[in-house]
């Protein structure tokens, strides 16, 4: 047996050894499950390809990703293929389910992106390929249902190139009879293939047309090498063929580099294209040596070291931590630390195959599995078993939400409950997050879009069992007065023993926008005891919390000016009361006015579609403040507006629309701005029907 050198590739410097692991990425719908199914099938996992349409696949296994038919969360399967193992992720193409691919990215060795001749799609592929290059994950492109193409591969290829930053090298050409694809040329091998249904394709001899076809594509890429390989170049200027070997060198090379992004053609529905896609992973992808390297991860000695893909909360088998494993050895038993904290004690080794786990011995280095009951681990987290916390290896910051939604327990007695199931839904997608409203005591749920919220409340009922009820967030409305006024208020109550007196003259005055609450006393004579003072102001403070429009009171100034008090009946409750009814029945006469939260927003979009965004943010009542060229992305648009919160809660479903479902945006406030006319008398009105 050929051994293995220290850079993990076999003596002869062919390729890598040892386990791999492989991410399937690209656009929503481009055929990625189905492409996994079809290497289980080819790679004898099992015993025959299921369809995503009947729900009879390994991936999209949960309810959800059944129910709407579509991958939503990363679906993990091991297979050996001639001998060597691998490990597909099958990743979510939907932009709101991004999460999922780009932390379990760190720690895989290659990505294959399925993608198809589809121009719309362009803009998904450049985002799924933007973070593969920032990422620098060294990937193939396959293009799928090339048996549908309505255009010739090269047509296709300049389609597609402006979506990637590299170039796009064609490693196949297709064989057409009668406008149909028959096989394909593989052009560094110099072989031609016929398709086969569900079998391995027949080798034949290319003639004629197909021979030439077939020059001309290899000269093309081997030109594309040679820009990285002076002396490839001067052999084809002097016209002497390069060896073969040189040539997957130098293609194995280029690849791992992330020089080129090689492109191979098939049809996963008929398995057409996967043995050589198989073949192309298992000598050119690079191994787990190289991906700890790539993520600067220096020995440790015999310690382990493994990255965590992805948390799952199963129903009987309790957490598991979805992990690859970079160095060493982990076993059932095995003490694991987190980069902060203790993550626990492994209980038991799992292989995965979609949800289905089953119990195995200790993991070797390159090898992904689950481990049970890590408790304190998280999604992102490095696992070491030294005795020092490991560096972090890498960290995937989720993107901005997008979308809320207020949630609650129908019943009373599930709060808790509630409580504990979205912690562990965060612990399973850190692209959720939860917000308590301190103001209207409500549960607010963030995510990527709509689906992504379905998606989770969908859990919390089917697996949970929380009945829940939705509703739109309240917008943080304040109000604000725009005249002076000095109102008295006395608080004077005797109902045998000690009674209660407080009384006081409050001044109160309008500030400048954003100044907030100012309390100032200007007593003189000590007609207010100076220990009644802060009561006084905690009773301002209360009657502000609910001004008579409905909404607390911002940007306002209250001065205690006079007052009296009782040698025996005064308190600090009495002066807080009071406090409280001079504020309440001064602001009436104050001309109080409603103020609407104003926040400044930035939308990305394909170029294609900045003249939509800018319909939909005027029809929102935006300020549109110009647009730019989005840096580093060619193609894109970024606009900026001003737009009032109560229009953003569900803007990204318009801006996806718009933009074939790449489109998103930020924003943060602004500004609190008046807001008069009929929709202020809407939204009071409305206040006052739900008190």
């Amino acid at each position: 047996m050929t051994e293995a050198n220290a850079n993990g590739t076999r003596a002869n410097g062919n390729r890598p050894m040892g386990p791999r692991c492989i991410a399937l990425v690209g656009p929503f719908q481009s055929g990625k499950t189905t492409l996994l199914e079809a290497i289980l099938a080819r790679t004898g996992a099992i015993q025959r390809q299921g369809s995503v349409d009947a729900g009879t696949t390994i991936g999209d296994n949960s309810k959800e990703a059944r129910q709407h038919a579509m991958s939503v969360e990363l679906s993990v399967a091991t297979t050996t293929f001639m001998d060597e193992s691998f490990t597909f992720i099958d990743c979510p193409g939907s932009i709101e389910f991004i999460h999922d691919m780009r932390a379990a990215l760190p720690a895989v060795d290659a990505a294959v992106v399925v993608c198809e001749a589809d121009e719309k799609k362009v803009p998904q592929l450049q985002l799924v390929l933007r973070e593969l290059e920032d990422q620098q994950i060294p990937h193939f492109l396959f293009l799928n249902k090339i048996d549908k193409a309505d255009k010739r591969l090269r047509e296709t290829l300049q389609i597609l190139q402006p979506a990637s930053r590299v170039p796009l090298l064609l490693r196949q050409i297709p064989i057409w009879r009668n406008d149909i694809i028959t096989g394909f040329v593989d052009l560094a091998l110099e072989r031609a293939h016929v398709y086969k249904e569900h079998m391995a394709s027949e080798v034949i001899e290319l003639s004629g047309e197909d021979l030439e076809r077939e020059k001309t594509a290899r000269f093309t890429m081997l030109e594309t090498l040679a820009d990285h390989d002076d002396e490839l170049m001067e052999q084809l200027l002097e016209d002497i063929p390069p060896p073969r070997d040189r040539v997957f060198d130098d293609l194995a090379k280029e690849l791992r580099e992330g020089q080129v992004c090689p492109v191979l053609i098939g049809v996963a529905t008929r398995t057409n294209g996967v043995l050589r896609l198989l073949k192309a992973l298992r000598h050119e992808a690079p191994n787990a040596e190289t991906t700890a390297g790539r993520l600067g991860m220096k020995a440790n000695g015999n310690d382990a070291t493994a990255y965590v893909l992805k948390s799952i909360n199963t129903a009987h088998g309790g957490k598991m931590s979805v992990a690859r494993v970079l160095a060493g050895q982990i076993g059932d038993g095995t003490m694991l630390n987190t980069q902060e904290r203790d993550a626990g004690r492994v209980s038991g080794v799992f292989k995965m195959m979609g949800q289905a786990f089953e119990k195995r011995g200790p993991a070797q280095a390159g090898e992904t599995v689950a481990f049970g009951k890590l408790d304190n681990a998280k999604t992102g987290d490095t696992l070491g078993s030294g005795r020092e916390h490991p560096p972090r290896l890498a960290e995937v910051v989720p993107y901005p939400p997008v979308l809320a939604i207020s949630i609650a327990a129908r019943e009373r007695k599930d709060d808790v409950k509630l409580g504990q199931a979205l912690n562990k839904l965060v612990e399973e997608d850190p692209s959720i997050s939860i917000v308590h409203n301190p103001d209207t005591h409500e549960v607010i749920l963030w995510g990527q879009g709509e689906m992504h919220l379905r998606v989770i409340t969908e859990r919390l009922t089917d697996r949970f069992g929380i009945a829940i009820e939705k509703r739109q967030p309240s917008v943080g409305y304040r109000e604000t007065i725009k005249k002076t006024v000095q109102q008295r208020g006395r608080h004077k109550k005797q109902s045998g023993g000690h009674g209660q007196f407080g009384d006081v003259v409050l001044d109160v005055k309008p500030l400048p926008r954003g100044s907030g609450f100012q309390f100032a006393e200007t007593i003189t004579g000590g007609v207010v005891p100076r220990n009644y003072i802060p009561s006084v102001e905690e009773g301002v403070i209360d009657g502000l919390r609910h001004g008579p429009l409905g909404f607390p009171v911002v940007d306002i100034s209250v001065t205690l000016i006079d007052g009296s008090y009782h040698s025996v009946d005064s308190s600090d409750q009495a002066f807080r009361t009071a406090g409280r009814i001079g504020v309440v029945e001064a602001l009436p006469h104050c001309h109080p006015v409603l103020l609407e939260p104003i926040h400044s927003v930035e939308i990305v979009c394909p170029n294609d579609a900045t003249a939509k965004i800018n319909a939909i943010l005027s029809g929102r009542r935006g300020q549109i403040l110009g647009f730019d060229t989005r840096e580093g992305w060619p193609g894109w648009d970024s606009v900026k507006a001003l737009m009032p919160e109560s229009e953003i809660g569900d803007l990204i479903v318009e801006v996806r629309s718009a933009t074939a479902g790449v489109g998103t945006f930020t924003f943060k406030f602004d500004h609190m701005a008046e807001l008069t006319g009929r929709t202020a008398d809407q939204i009071v009105a409305a206040r006052r029907a739900a008190e």
